[in-house]
């Protein structure tokens, strides 16, 4: 079957499919990760996206039921240079192309991705139409489709994968030591959260309420928990004014880890302003500055907005603590005075790099110290 990339400047690339038939739009990125592509596939931070890889060849250890982040796969489309039809891994129980078409979702290889992914670091991130079948279909009606779609500013994406009511996180995989105590309660808001954030948190001894985006402040307190997190998610952080006024509620009462979009939500709730990114941060490679120990760490990224340090009230008692050295873009803040901190990027990454996995630990140290008081 034939494949087509139609995008909304009138770009047009084709080639084979290798997924599921039909036609989608979405917003086009691209993520320089590689390994993890079933970690992006079911990432739900990338609702309504498609992605790029830019390695050339993806799939070579196939797919199995285990290394998930949701329930479903997230993405509106995946675009390779090429497409591993012969997976090799003792683990592996499907090739990639198997799992799209399972998941009806379109798959298309022997792209030209270099020169798809340089148009968008020199155009933006931009809408994209895909066309995966027998037969023909016409590109420009595709270009005038990625044009209609209405985009992600301003949209609340988050509605679109939280989950419909509060539930408690039970890891029944071999990944974890069941014999871990107990120590702590965690309220885990759910803006699009990944199953691995979860599957730490528990290690470390969590018992931890999974609860809908537009979950109350009054609600989050009828659970009395010892620590509050909010997850990553997709979208504009500032259509989700819902849980932005639920966050400002909430400070003070229980210390706050966030990242990714809670991240820019925990700095809209402070005062600041977000803007989208020209193309985005998405792969496993980013470096990013520790501000207070002058620490390199190598990050794993998957975001298209960020905070705005600027538009940061003044003498708030807010401080910027982790910088992303490739485009000087604010990486983590804190307010220590009220139990807050966040980053933009992923501690969690599986399969990593764990650079940052001692956020977590920072998460239960303040647990700690505020049940100790």
């Amino acid at each position: 079957m034939r494949g087509i990339v139609a995008l909304e400047d009138g770009t047009v690339f084709e080639g084979e499919s290798f997924g599921a038939p039909g036609e989608s739009v979405g917003e086009v990125v691209f993520n320089t990760s590689l390994t993890g592509y079933q970690e992006i596939l079911t990432d739900p931070s990338y609702t309504s996206q498609i992605i790029t890889m830019t390695y050339p060849l993806i799939g070579n250890y196939g797919v199995n039921e285990t290394d998930v982040e949701s329930s479903r796969v997230q993405v509106r489309g995946f675009l390779v240079k090429e497409a591993c039809k012969y997976p090799s891994n003792f683990r592996s129980q499907k090739s990639i192309a198997q799992y799209l078409q399972e998941n009806t979702i379109i798959g298309i290889e022997d792209i030209d991705t270099r020169a798809l992914t340089r148009h968008i670091r020199l155009q933006g991130a931009m809408k994209a139409a895909l066309w995966a079948g027998e037969g023909n279909s016409n590109p420009d009606d595709l270009v005038d489709k990625a044009k209609a779609w209405e985009g992600l500013v301003g949209v609340d994406c988050v509605k679109e994968v939280t989950c419909e009511k509060p539930y408690i996180w039970n890891d029944r995989s071999d990944r974890q030591n069941s014999s871990v105590p107990v120590r702590f309660s965690i309220v885990a808001f759910d803006f699009g959260i990944k199953y691995n954030i979860l599957r730490i948190l528990e290690s470390l001894g969590c018992k931890i309420t999974v609860v809908p985006a537009n979950t109350s402040a009054d609600e989050v307190k009828t659970l009395n928990p010892d620590g509050i997190f909010l997850s990553n998610g997709p979208g504009d952080p500032a259509a989700v004014t819902y849980a932005i006024e639920t966050i400002k509620s909430l400070f003070g009462y229980r210390p706050i880890f966030g990242i990714c979009l809670g991240h820019q939500l925990l700095g809209l709730a402070l005062g600041a302003k977000t803007y989208k990114l020209k193309f985005g941060h998405r792969g496993g490679n980013h470096p990013v500055r520790n501000m207070k120990t002058g620490a390199i760490e190598i990050t794993a990224q998957n975001h298209g907005f960020c905070v705005d340090m600027e538009s940061l009230p003044e003498n708030g008692g807010i401080e910027m603590t982790h910088l992303n050295l490739n485009d000087i873009t604010c990486e983590g803040l804190s307010d220590l005075e009220r139990e807050i901190f966040c980053v933009q990027y992923h501690p969690e990454a599986s399969p990593g790099p764990h650079d940052s996995g001692y956020l977590f630990e920072q998460f239960i140290t303040m647990l700690e110290k505020r049940k100790g008081n």
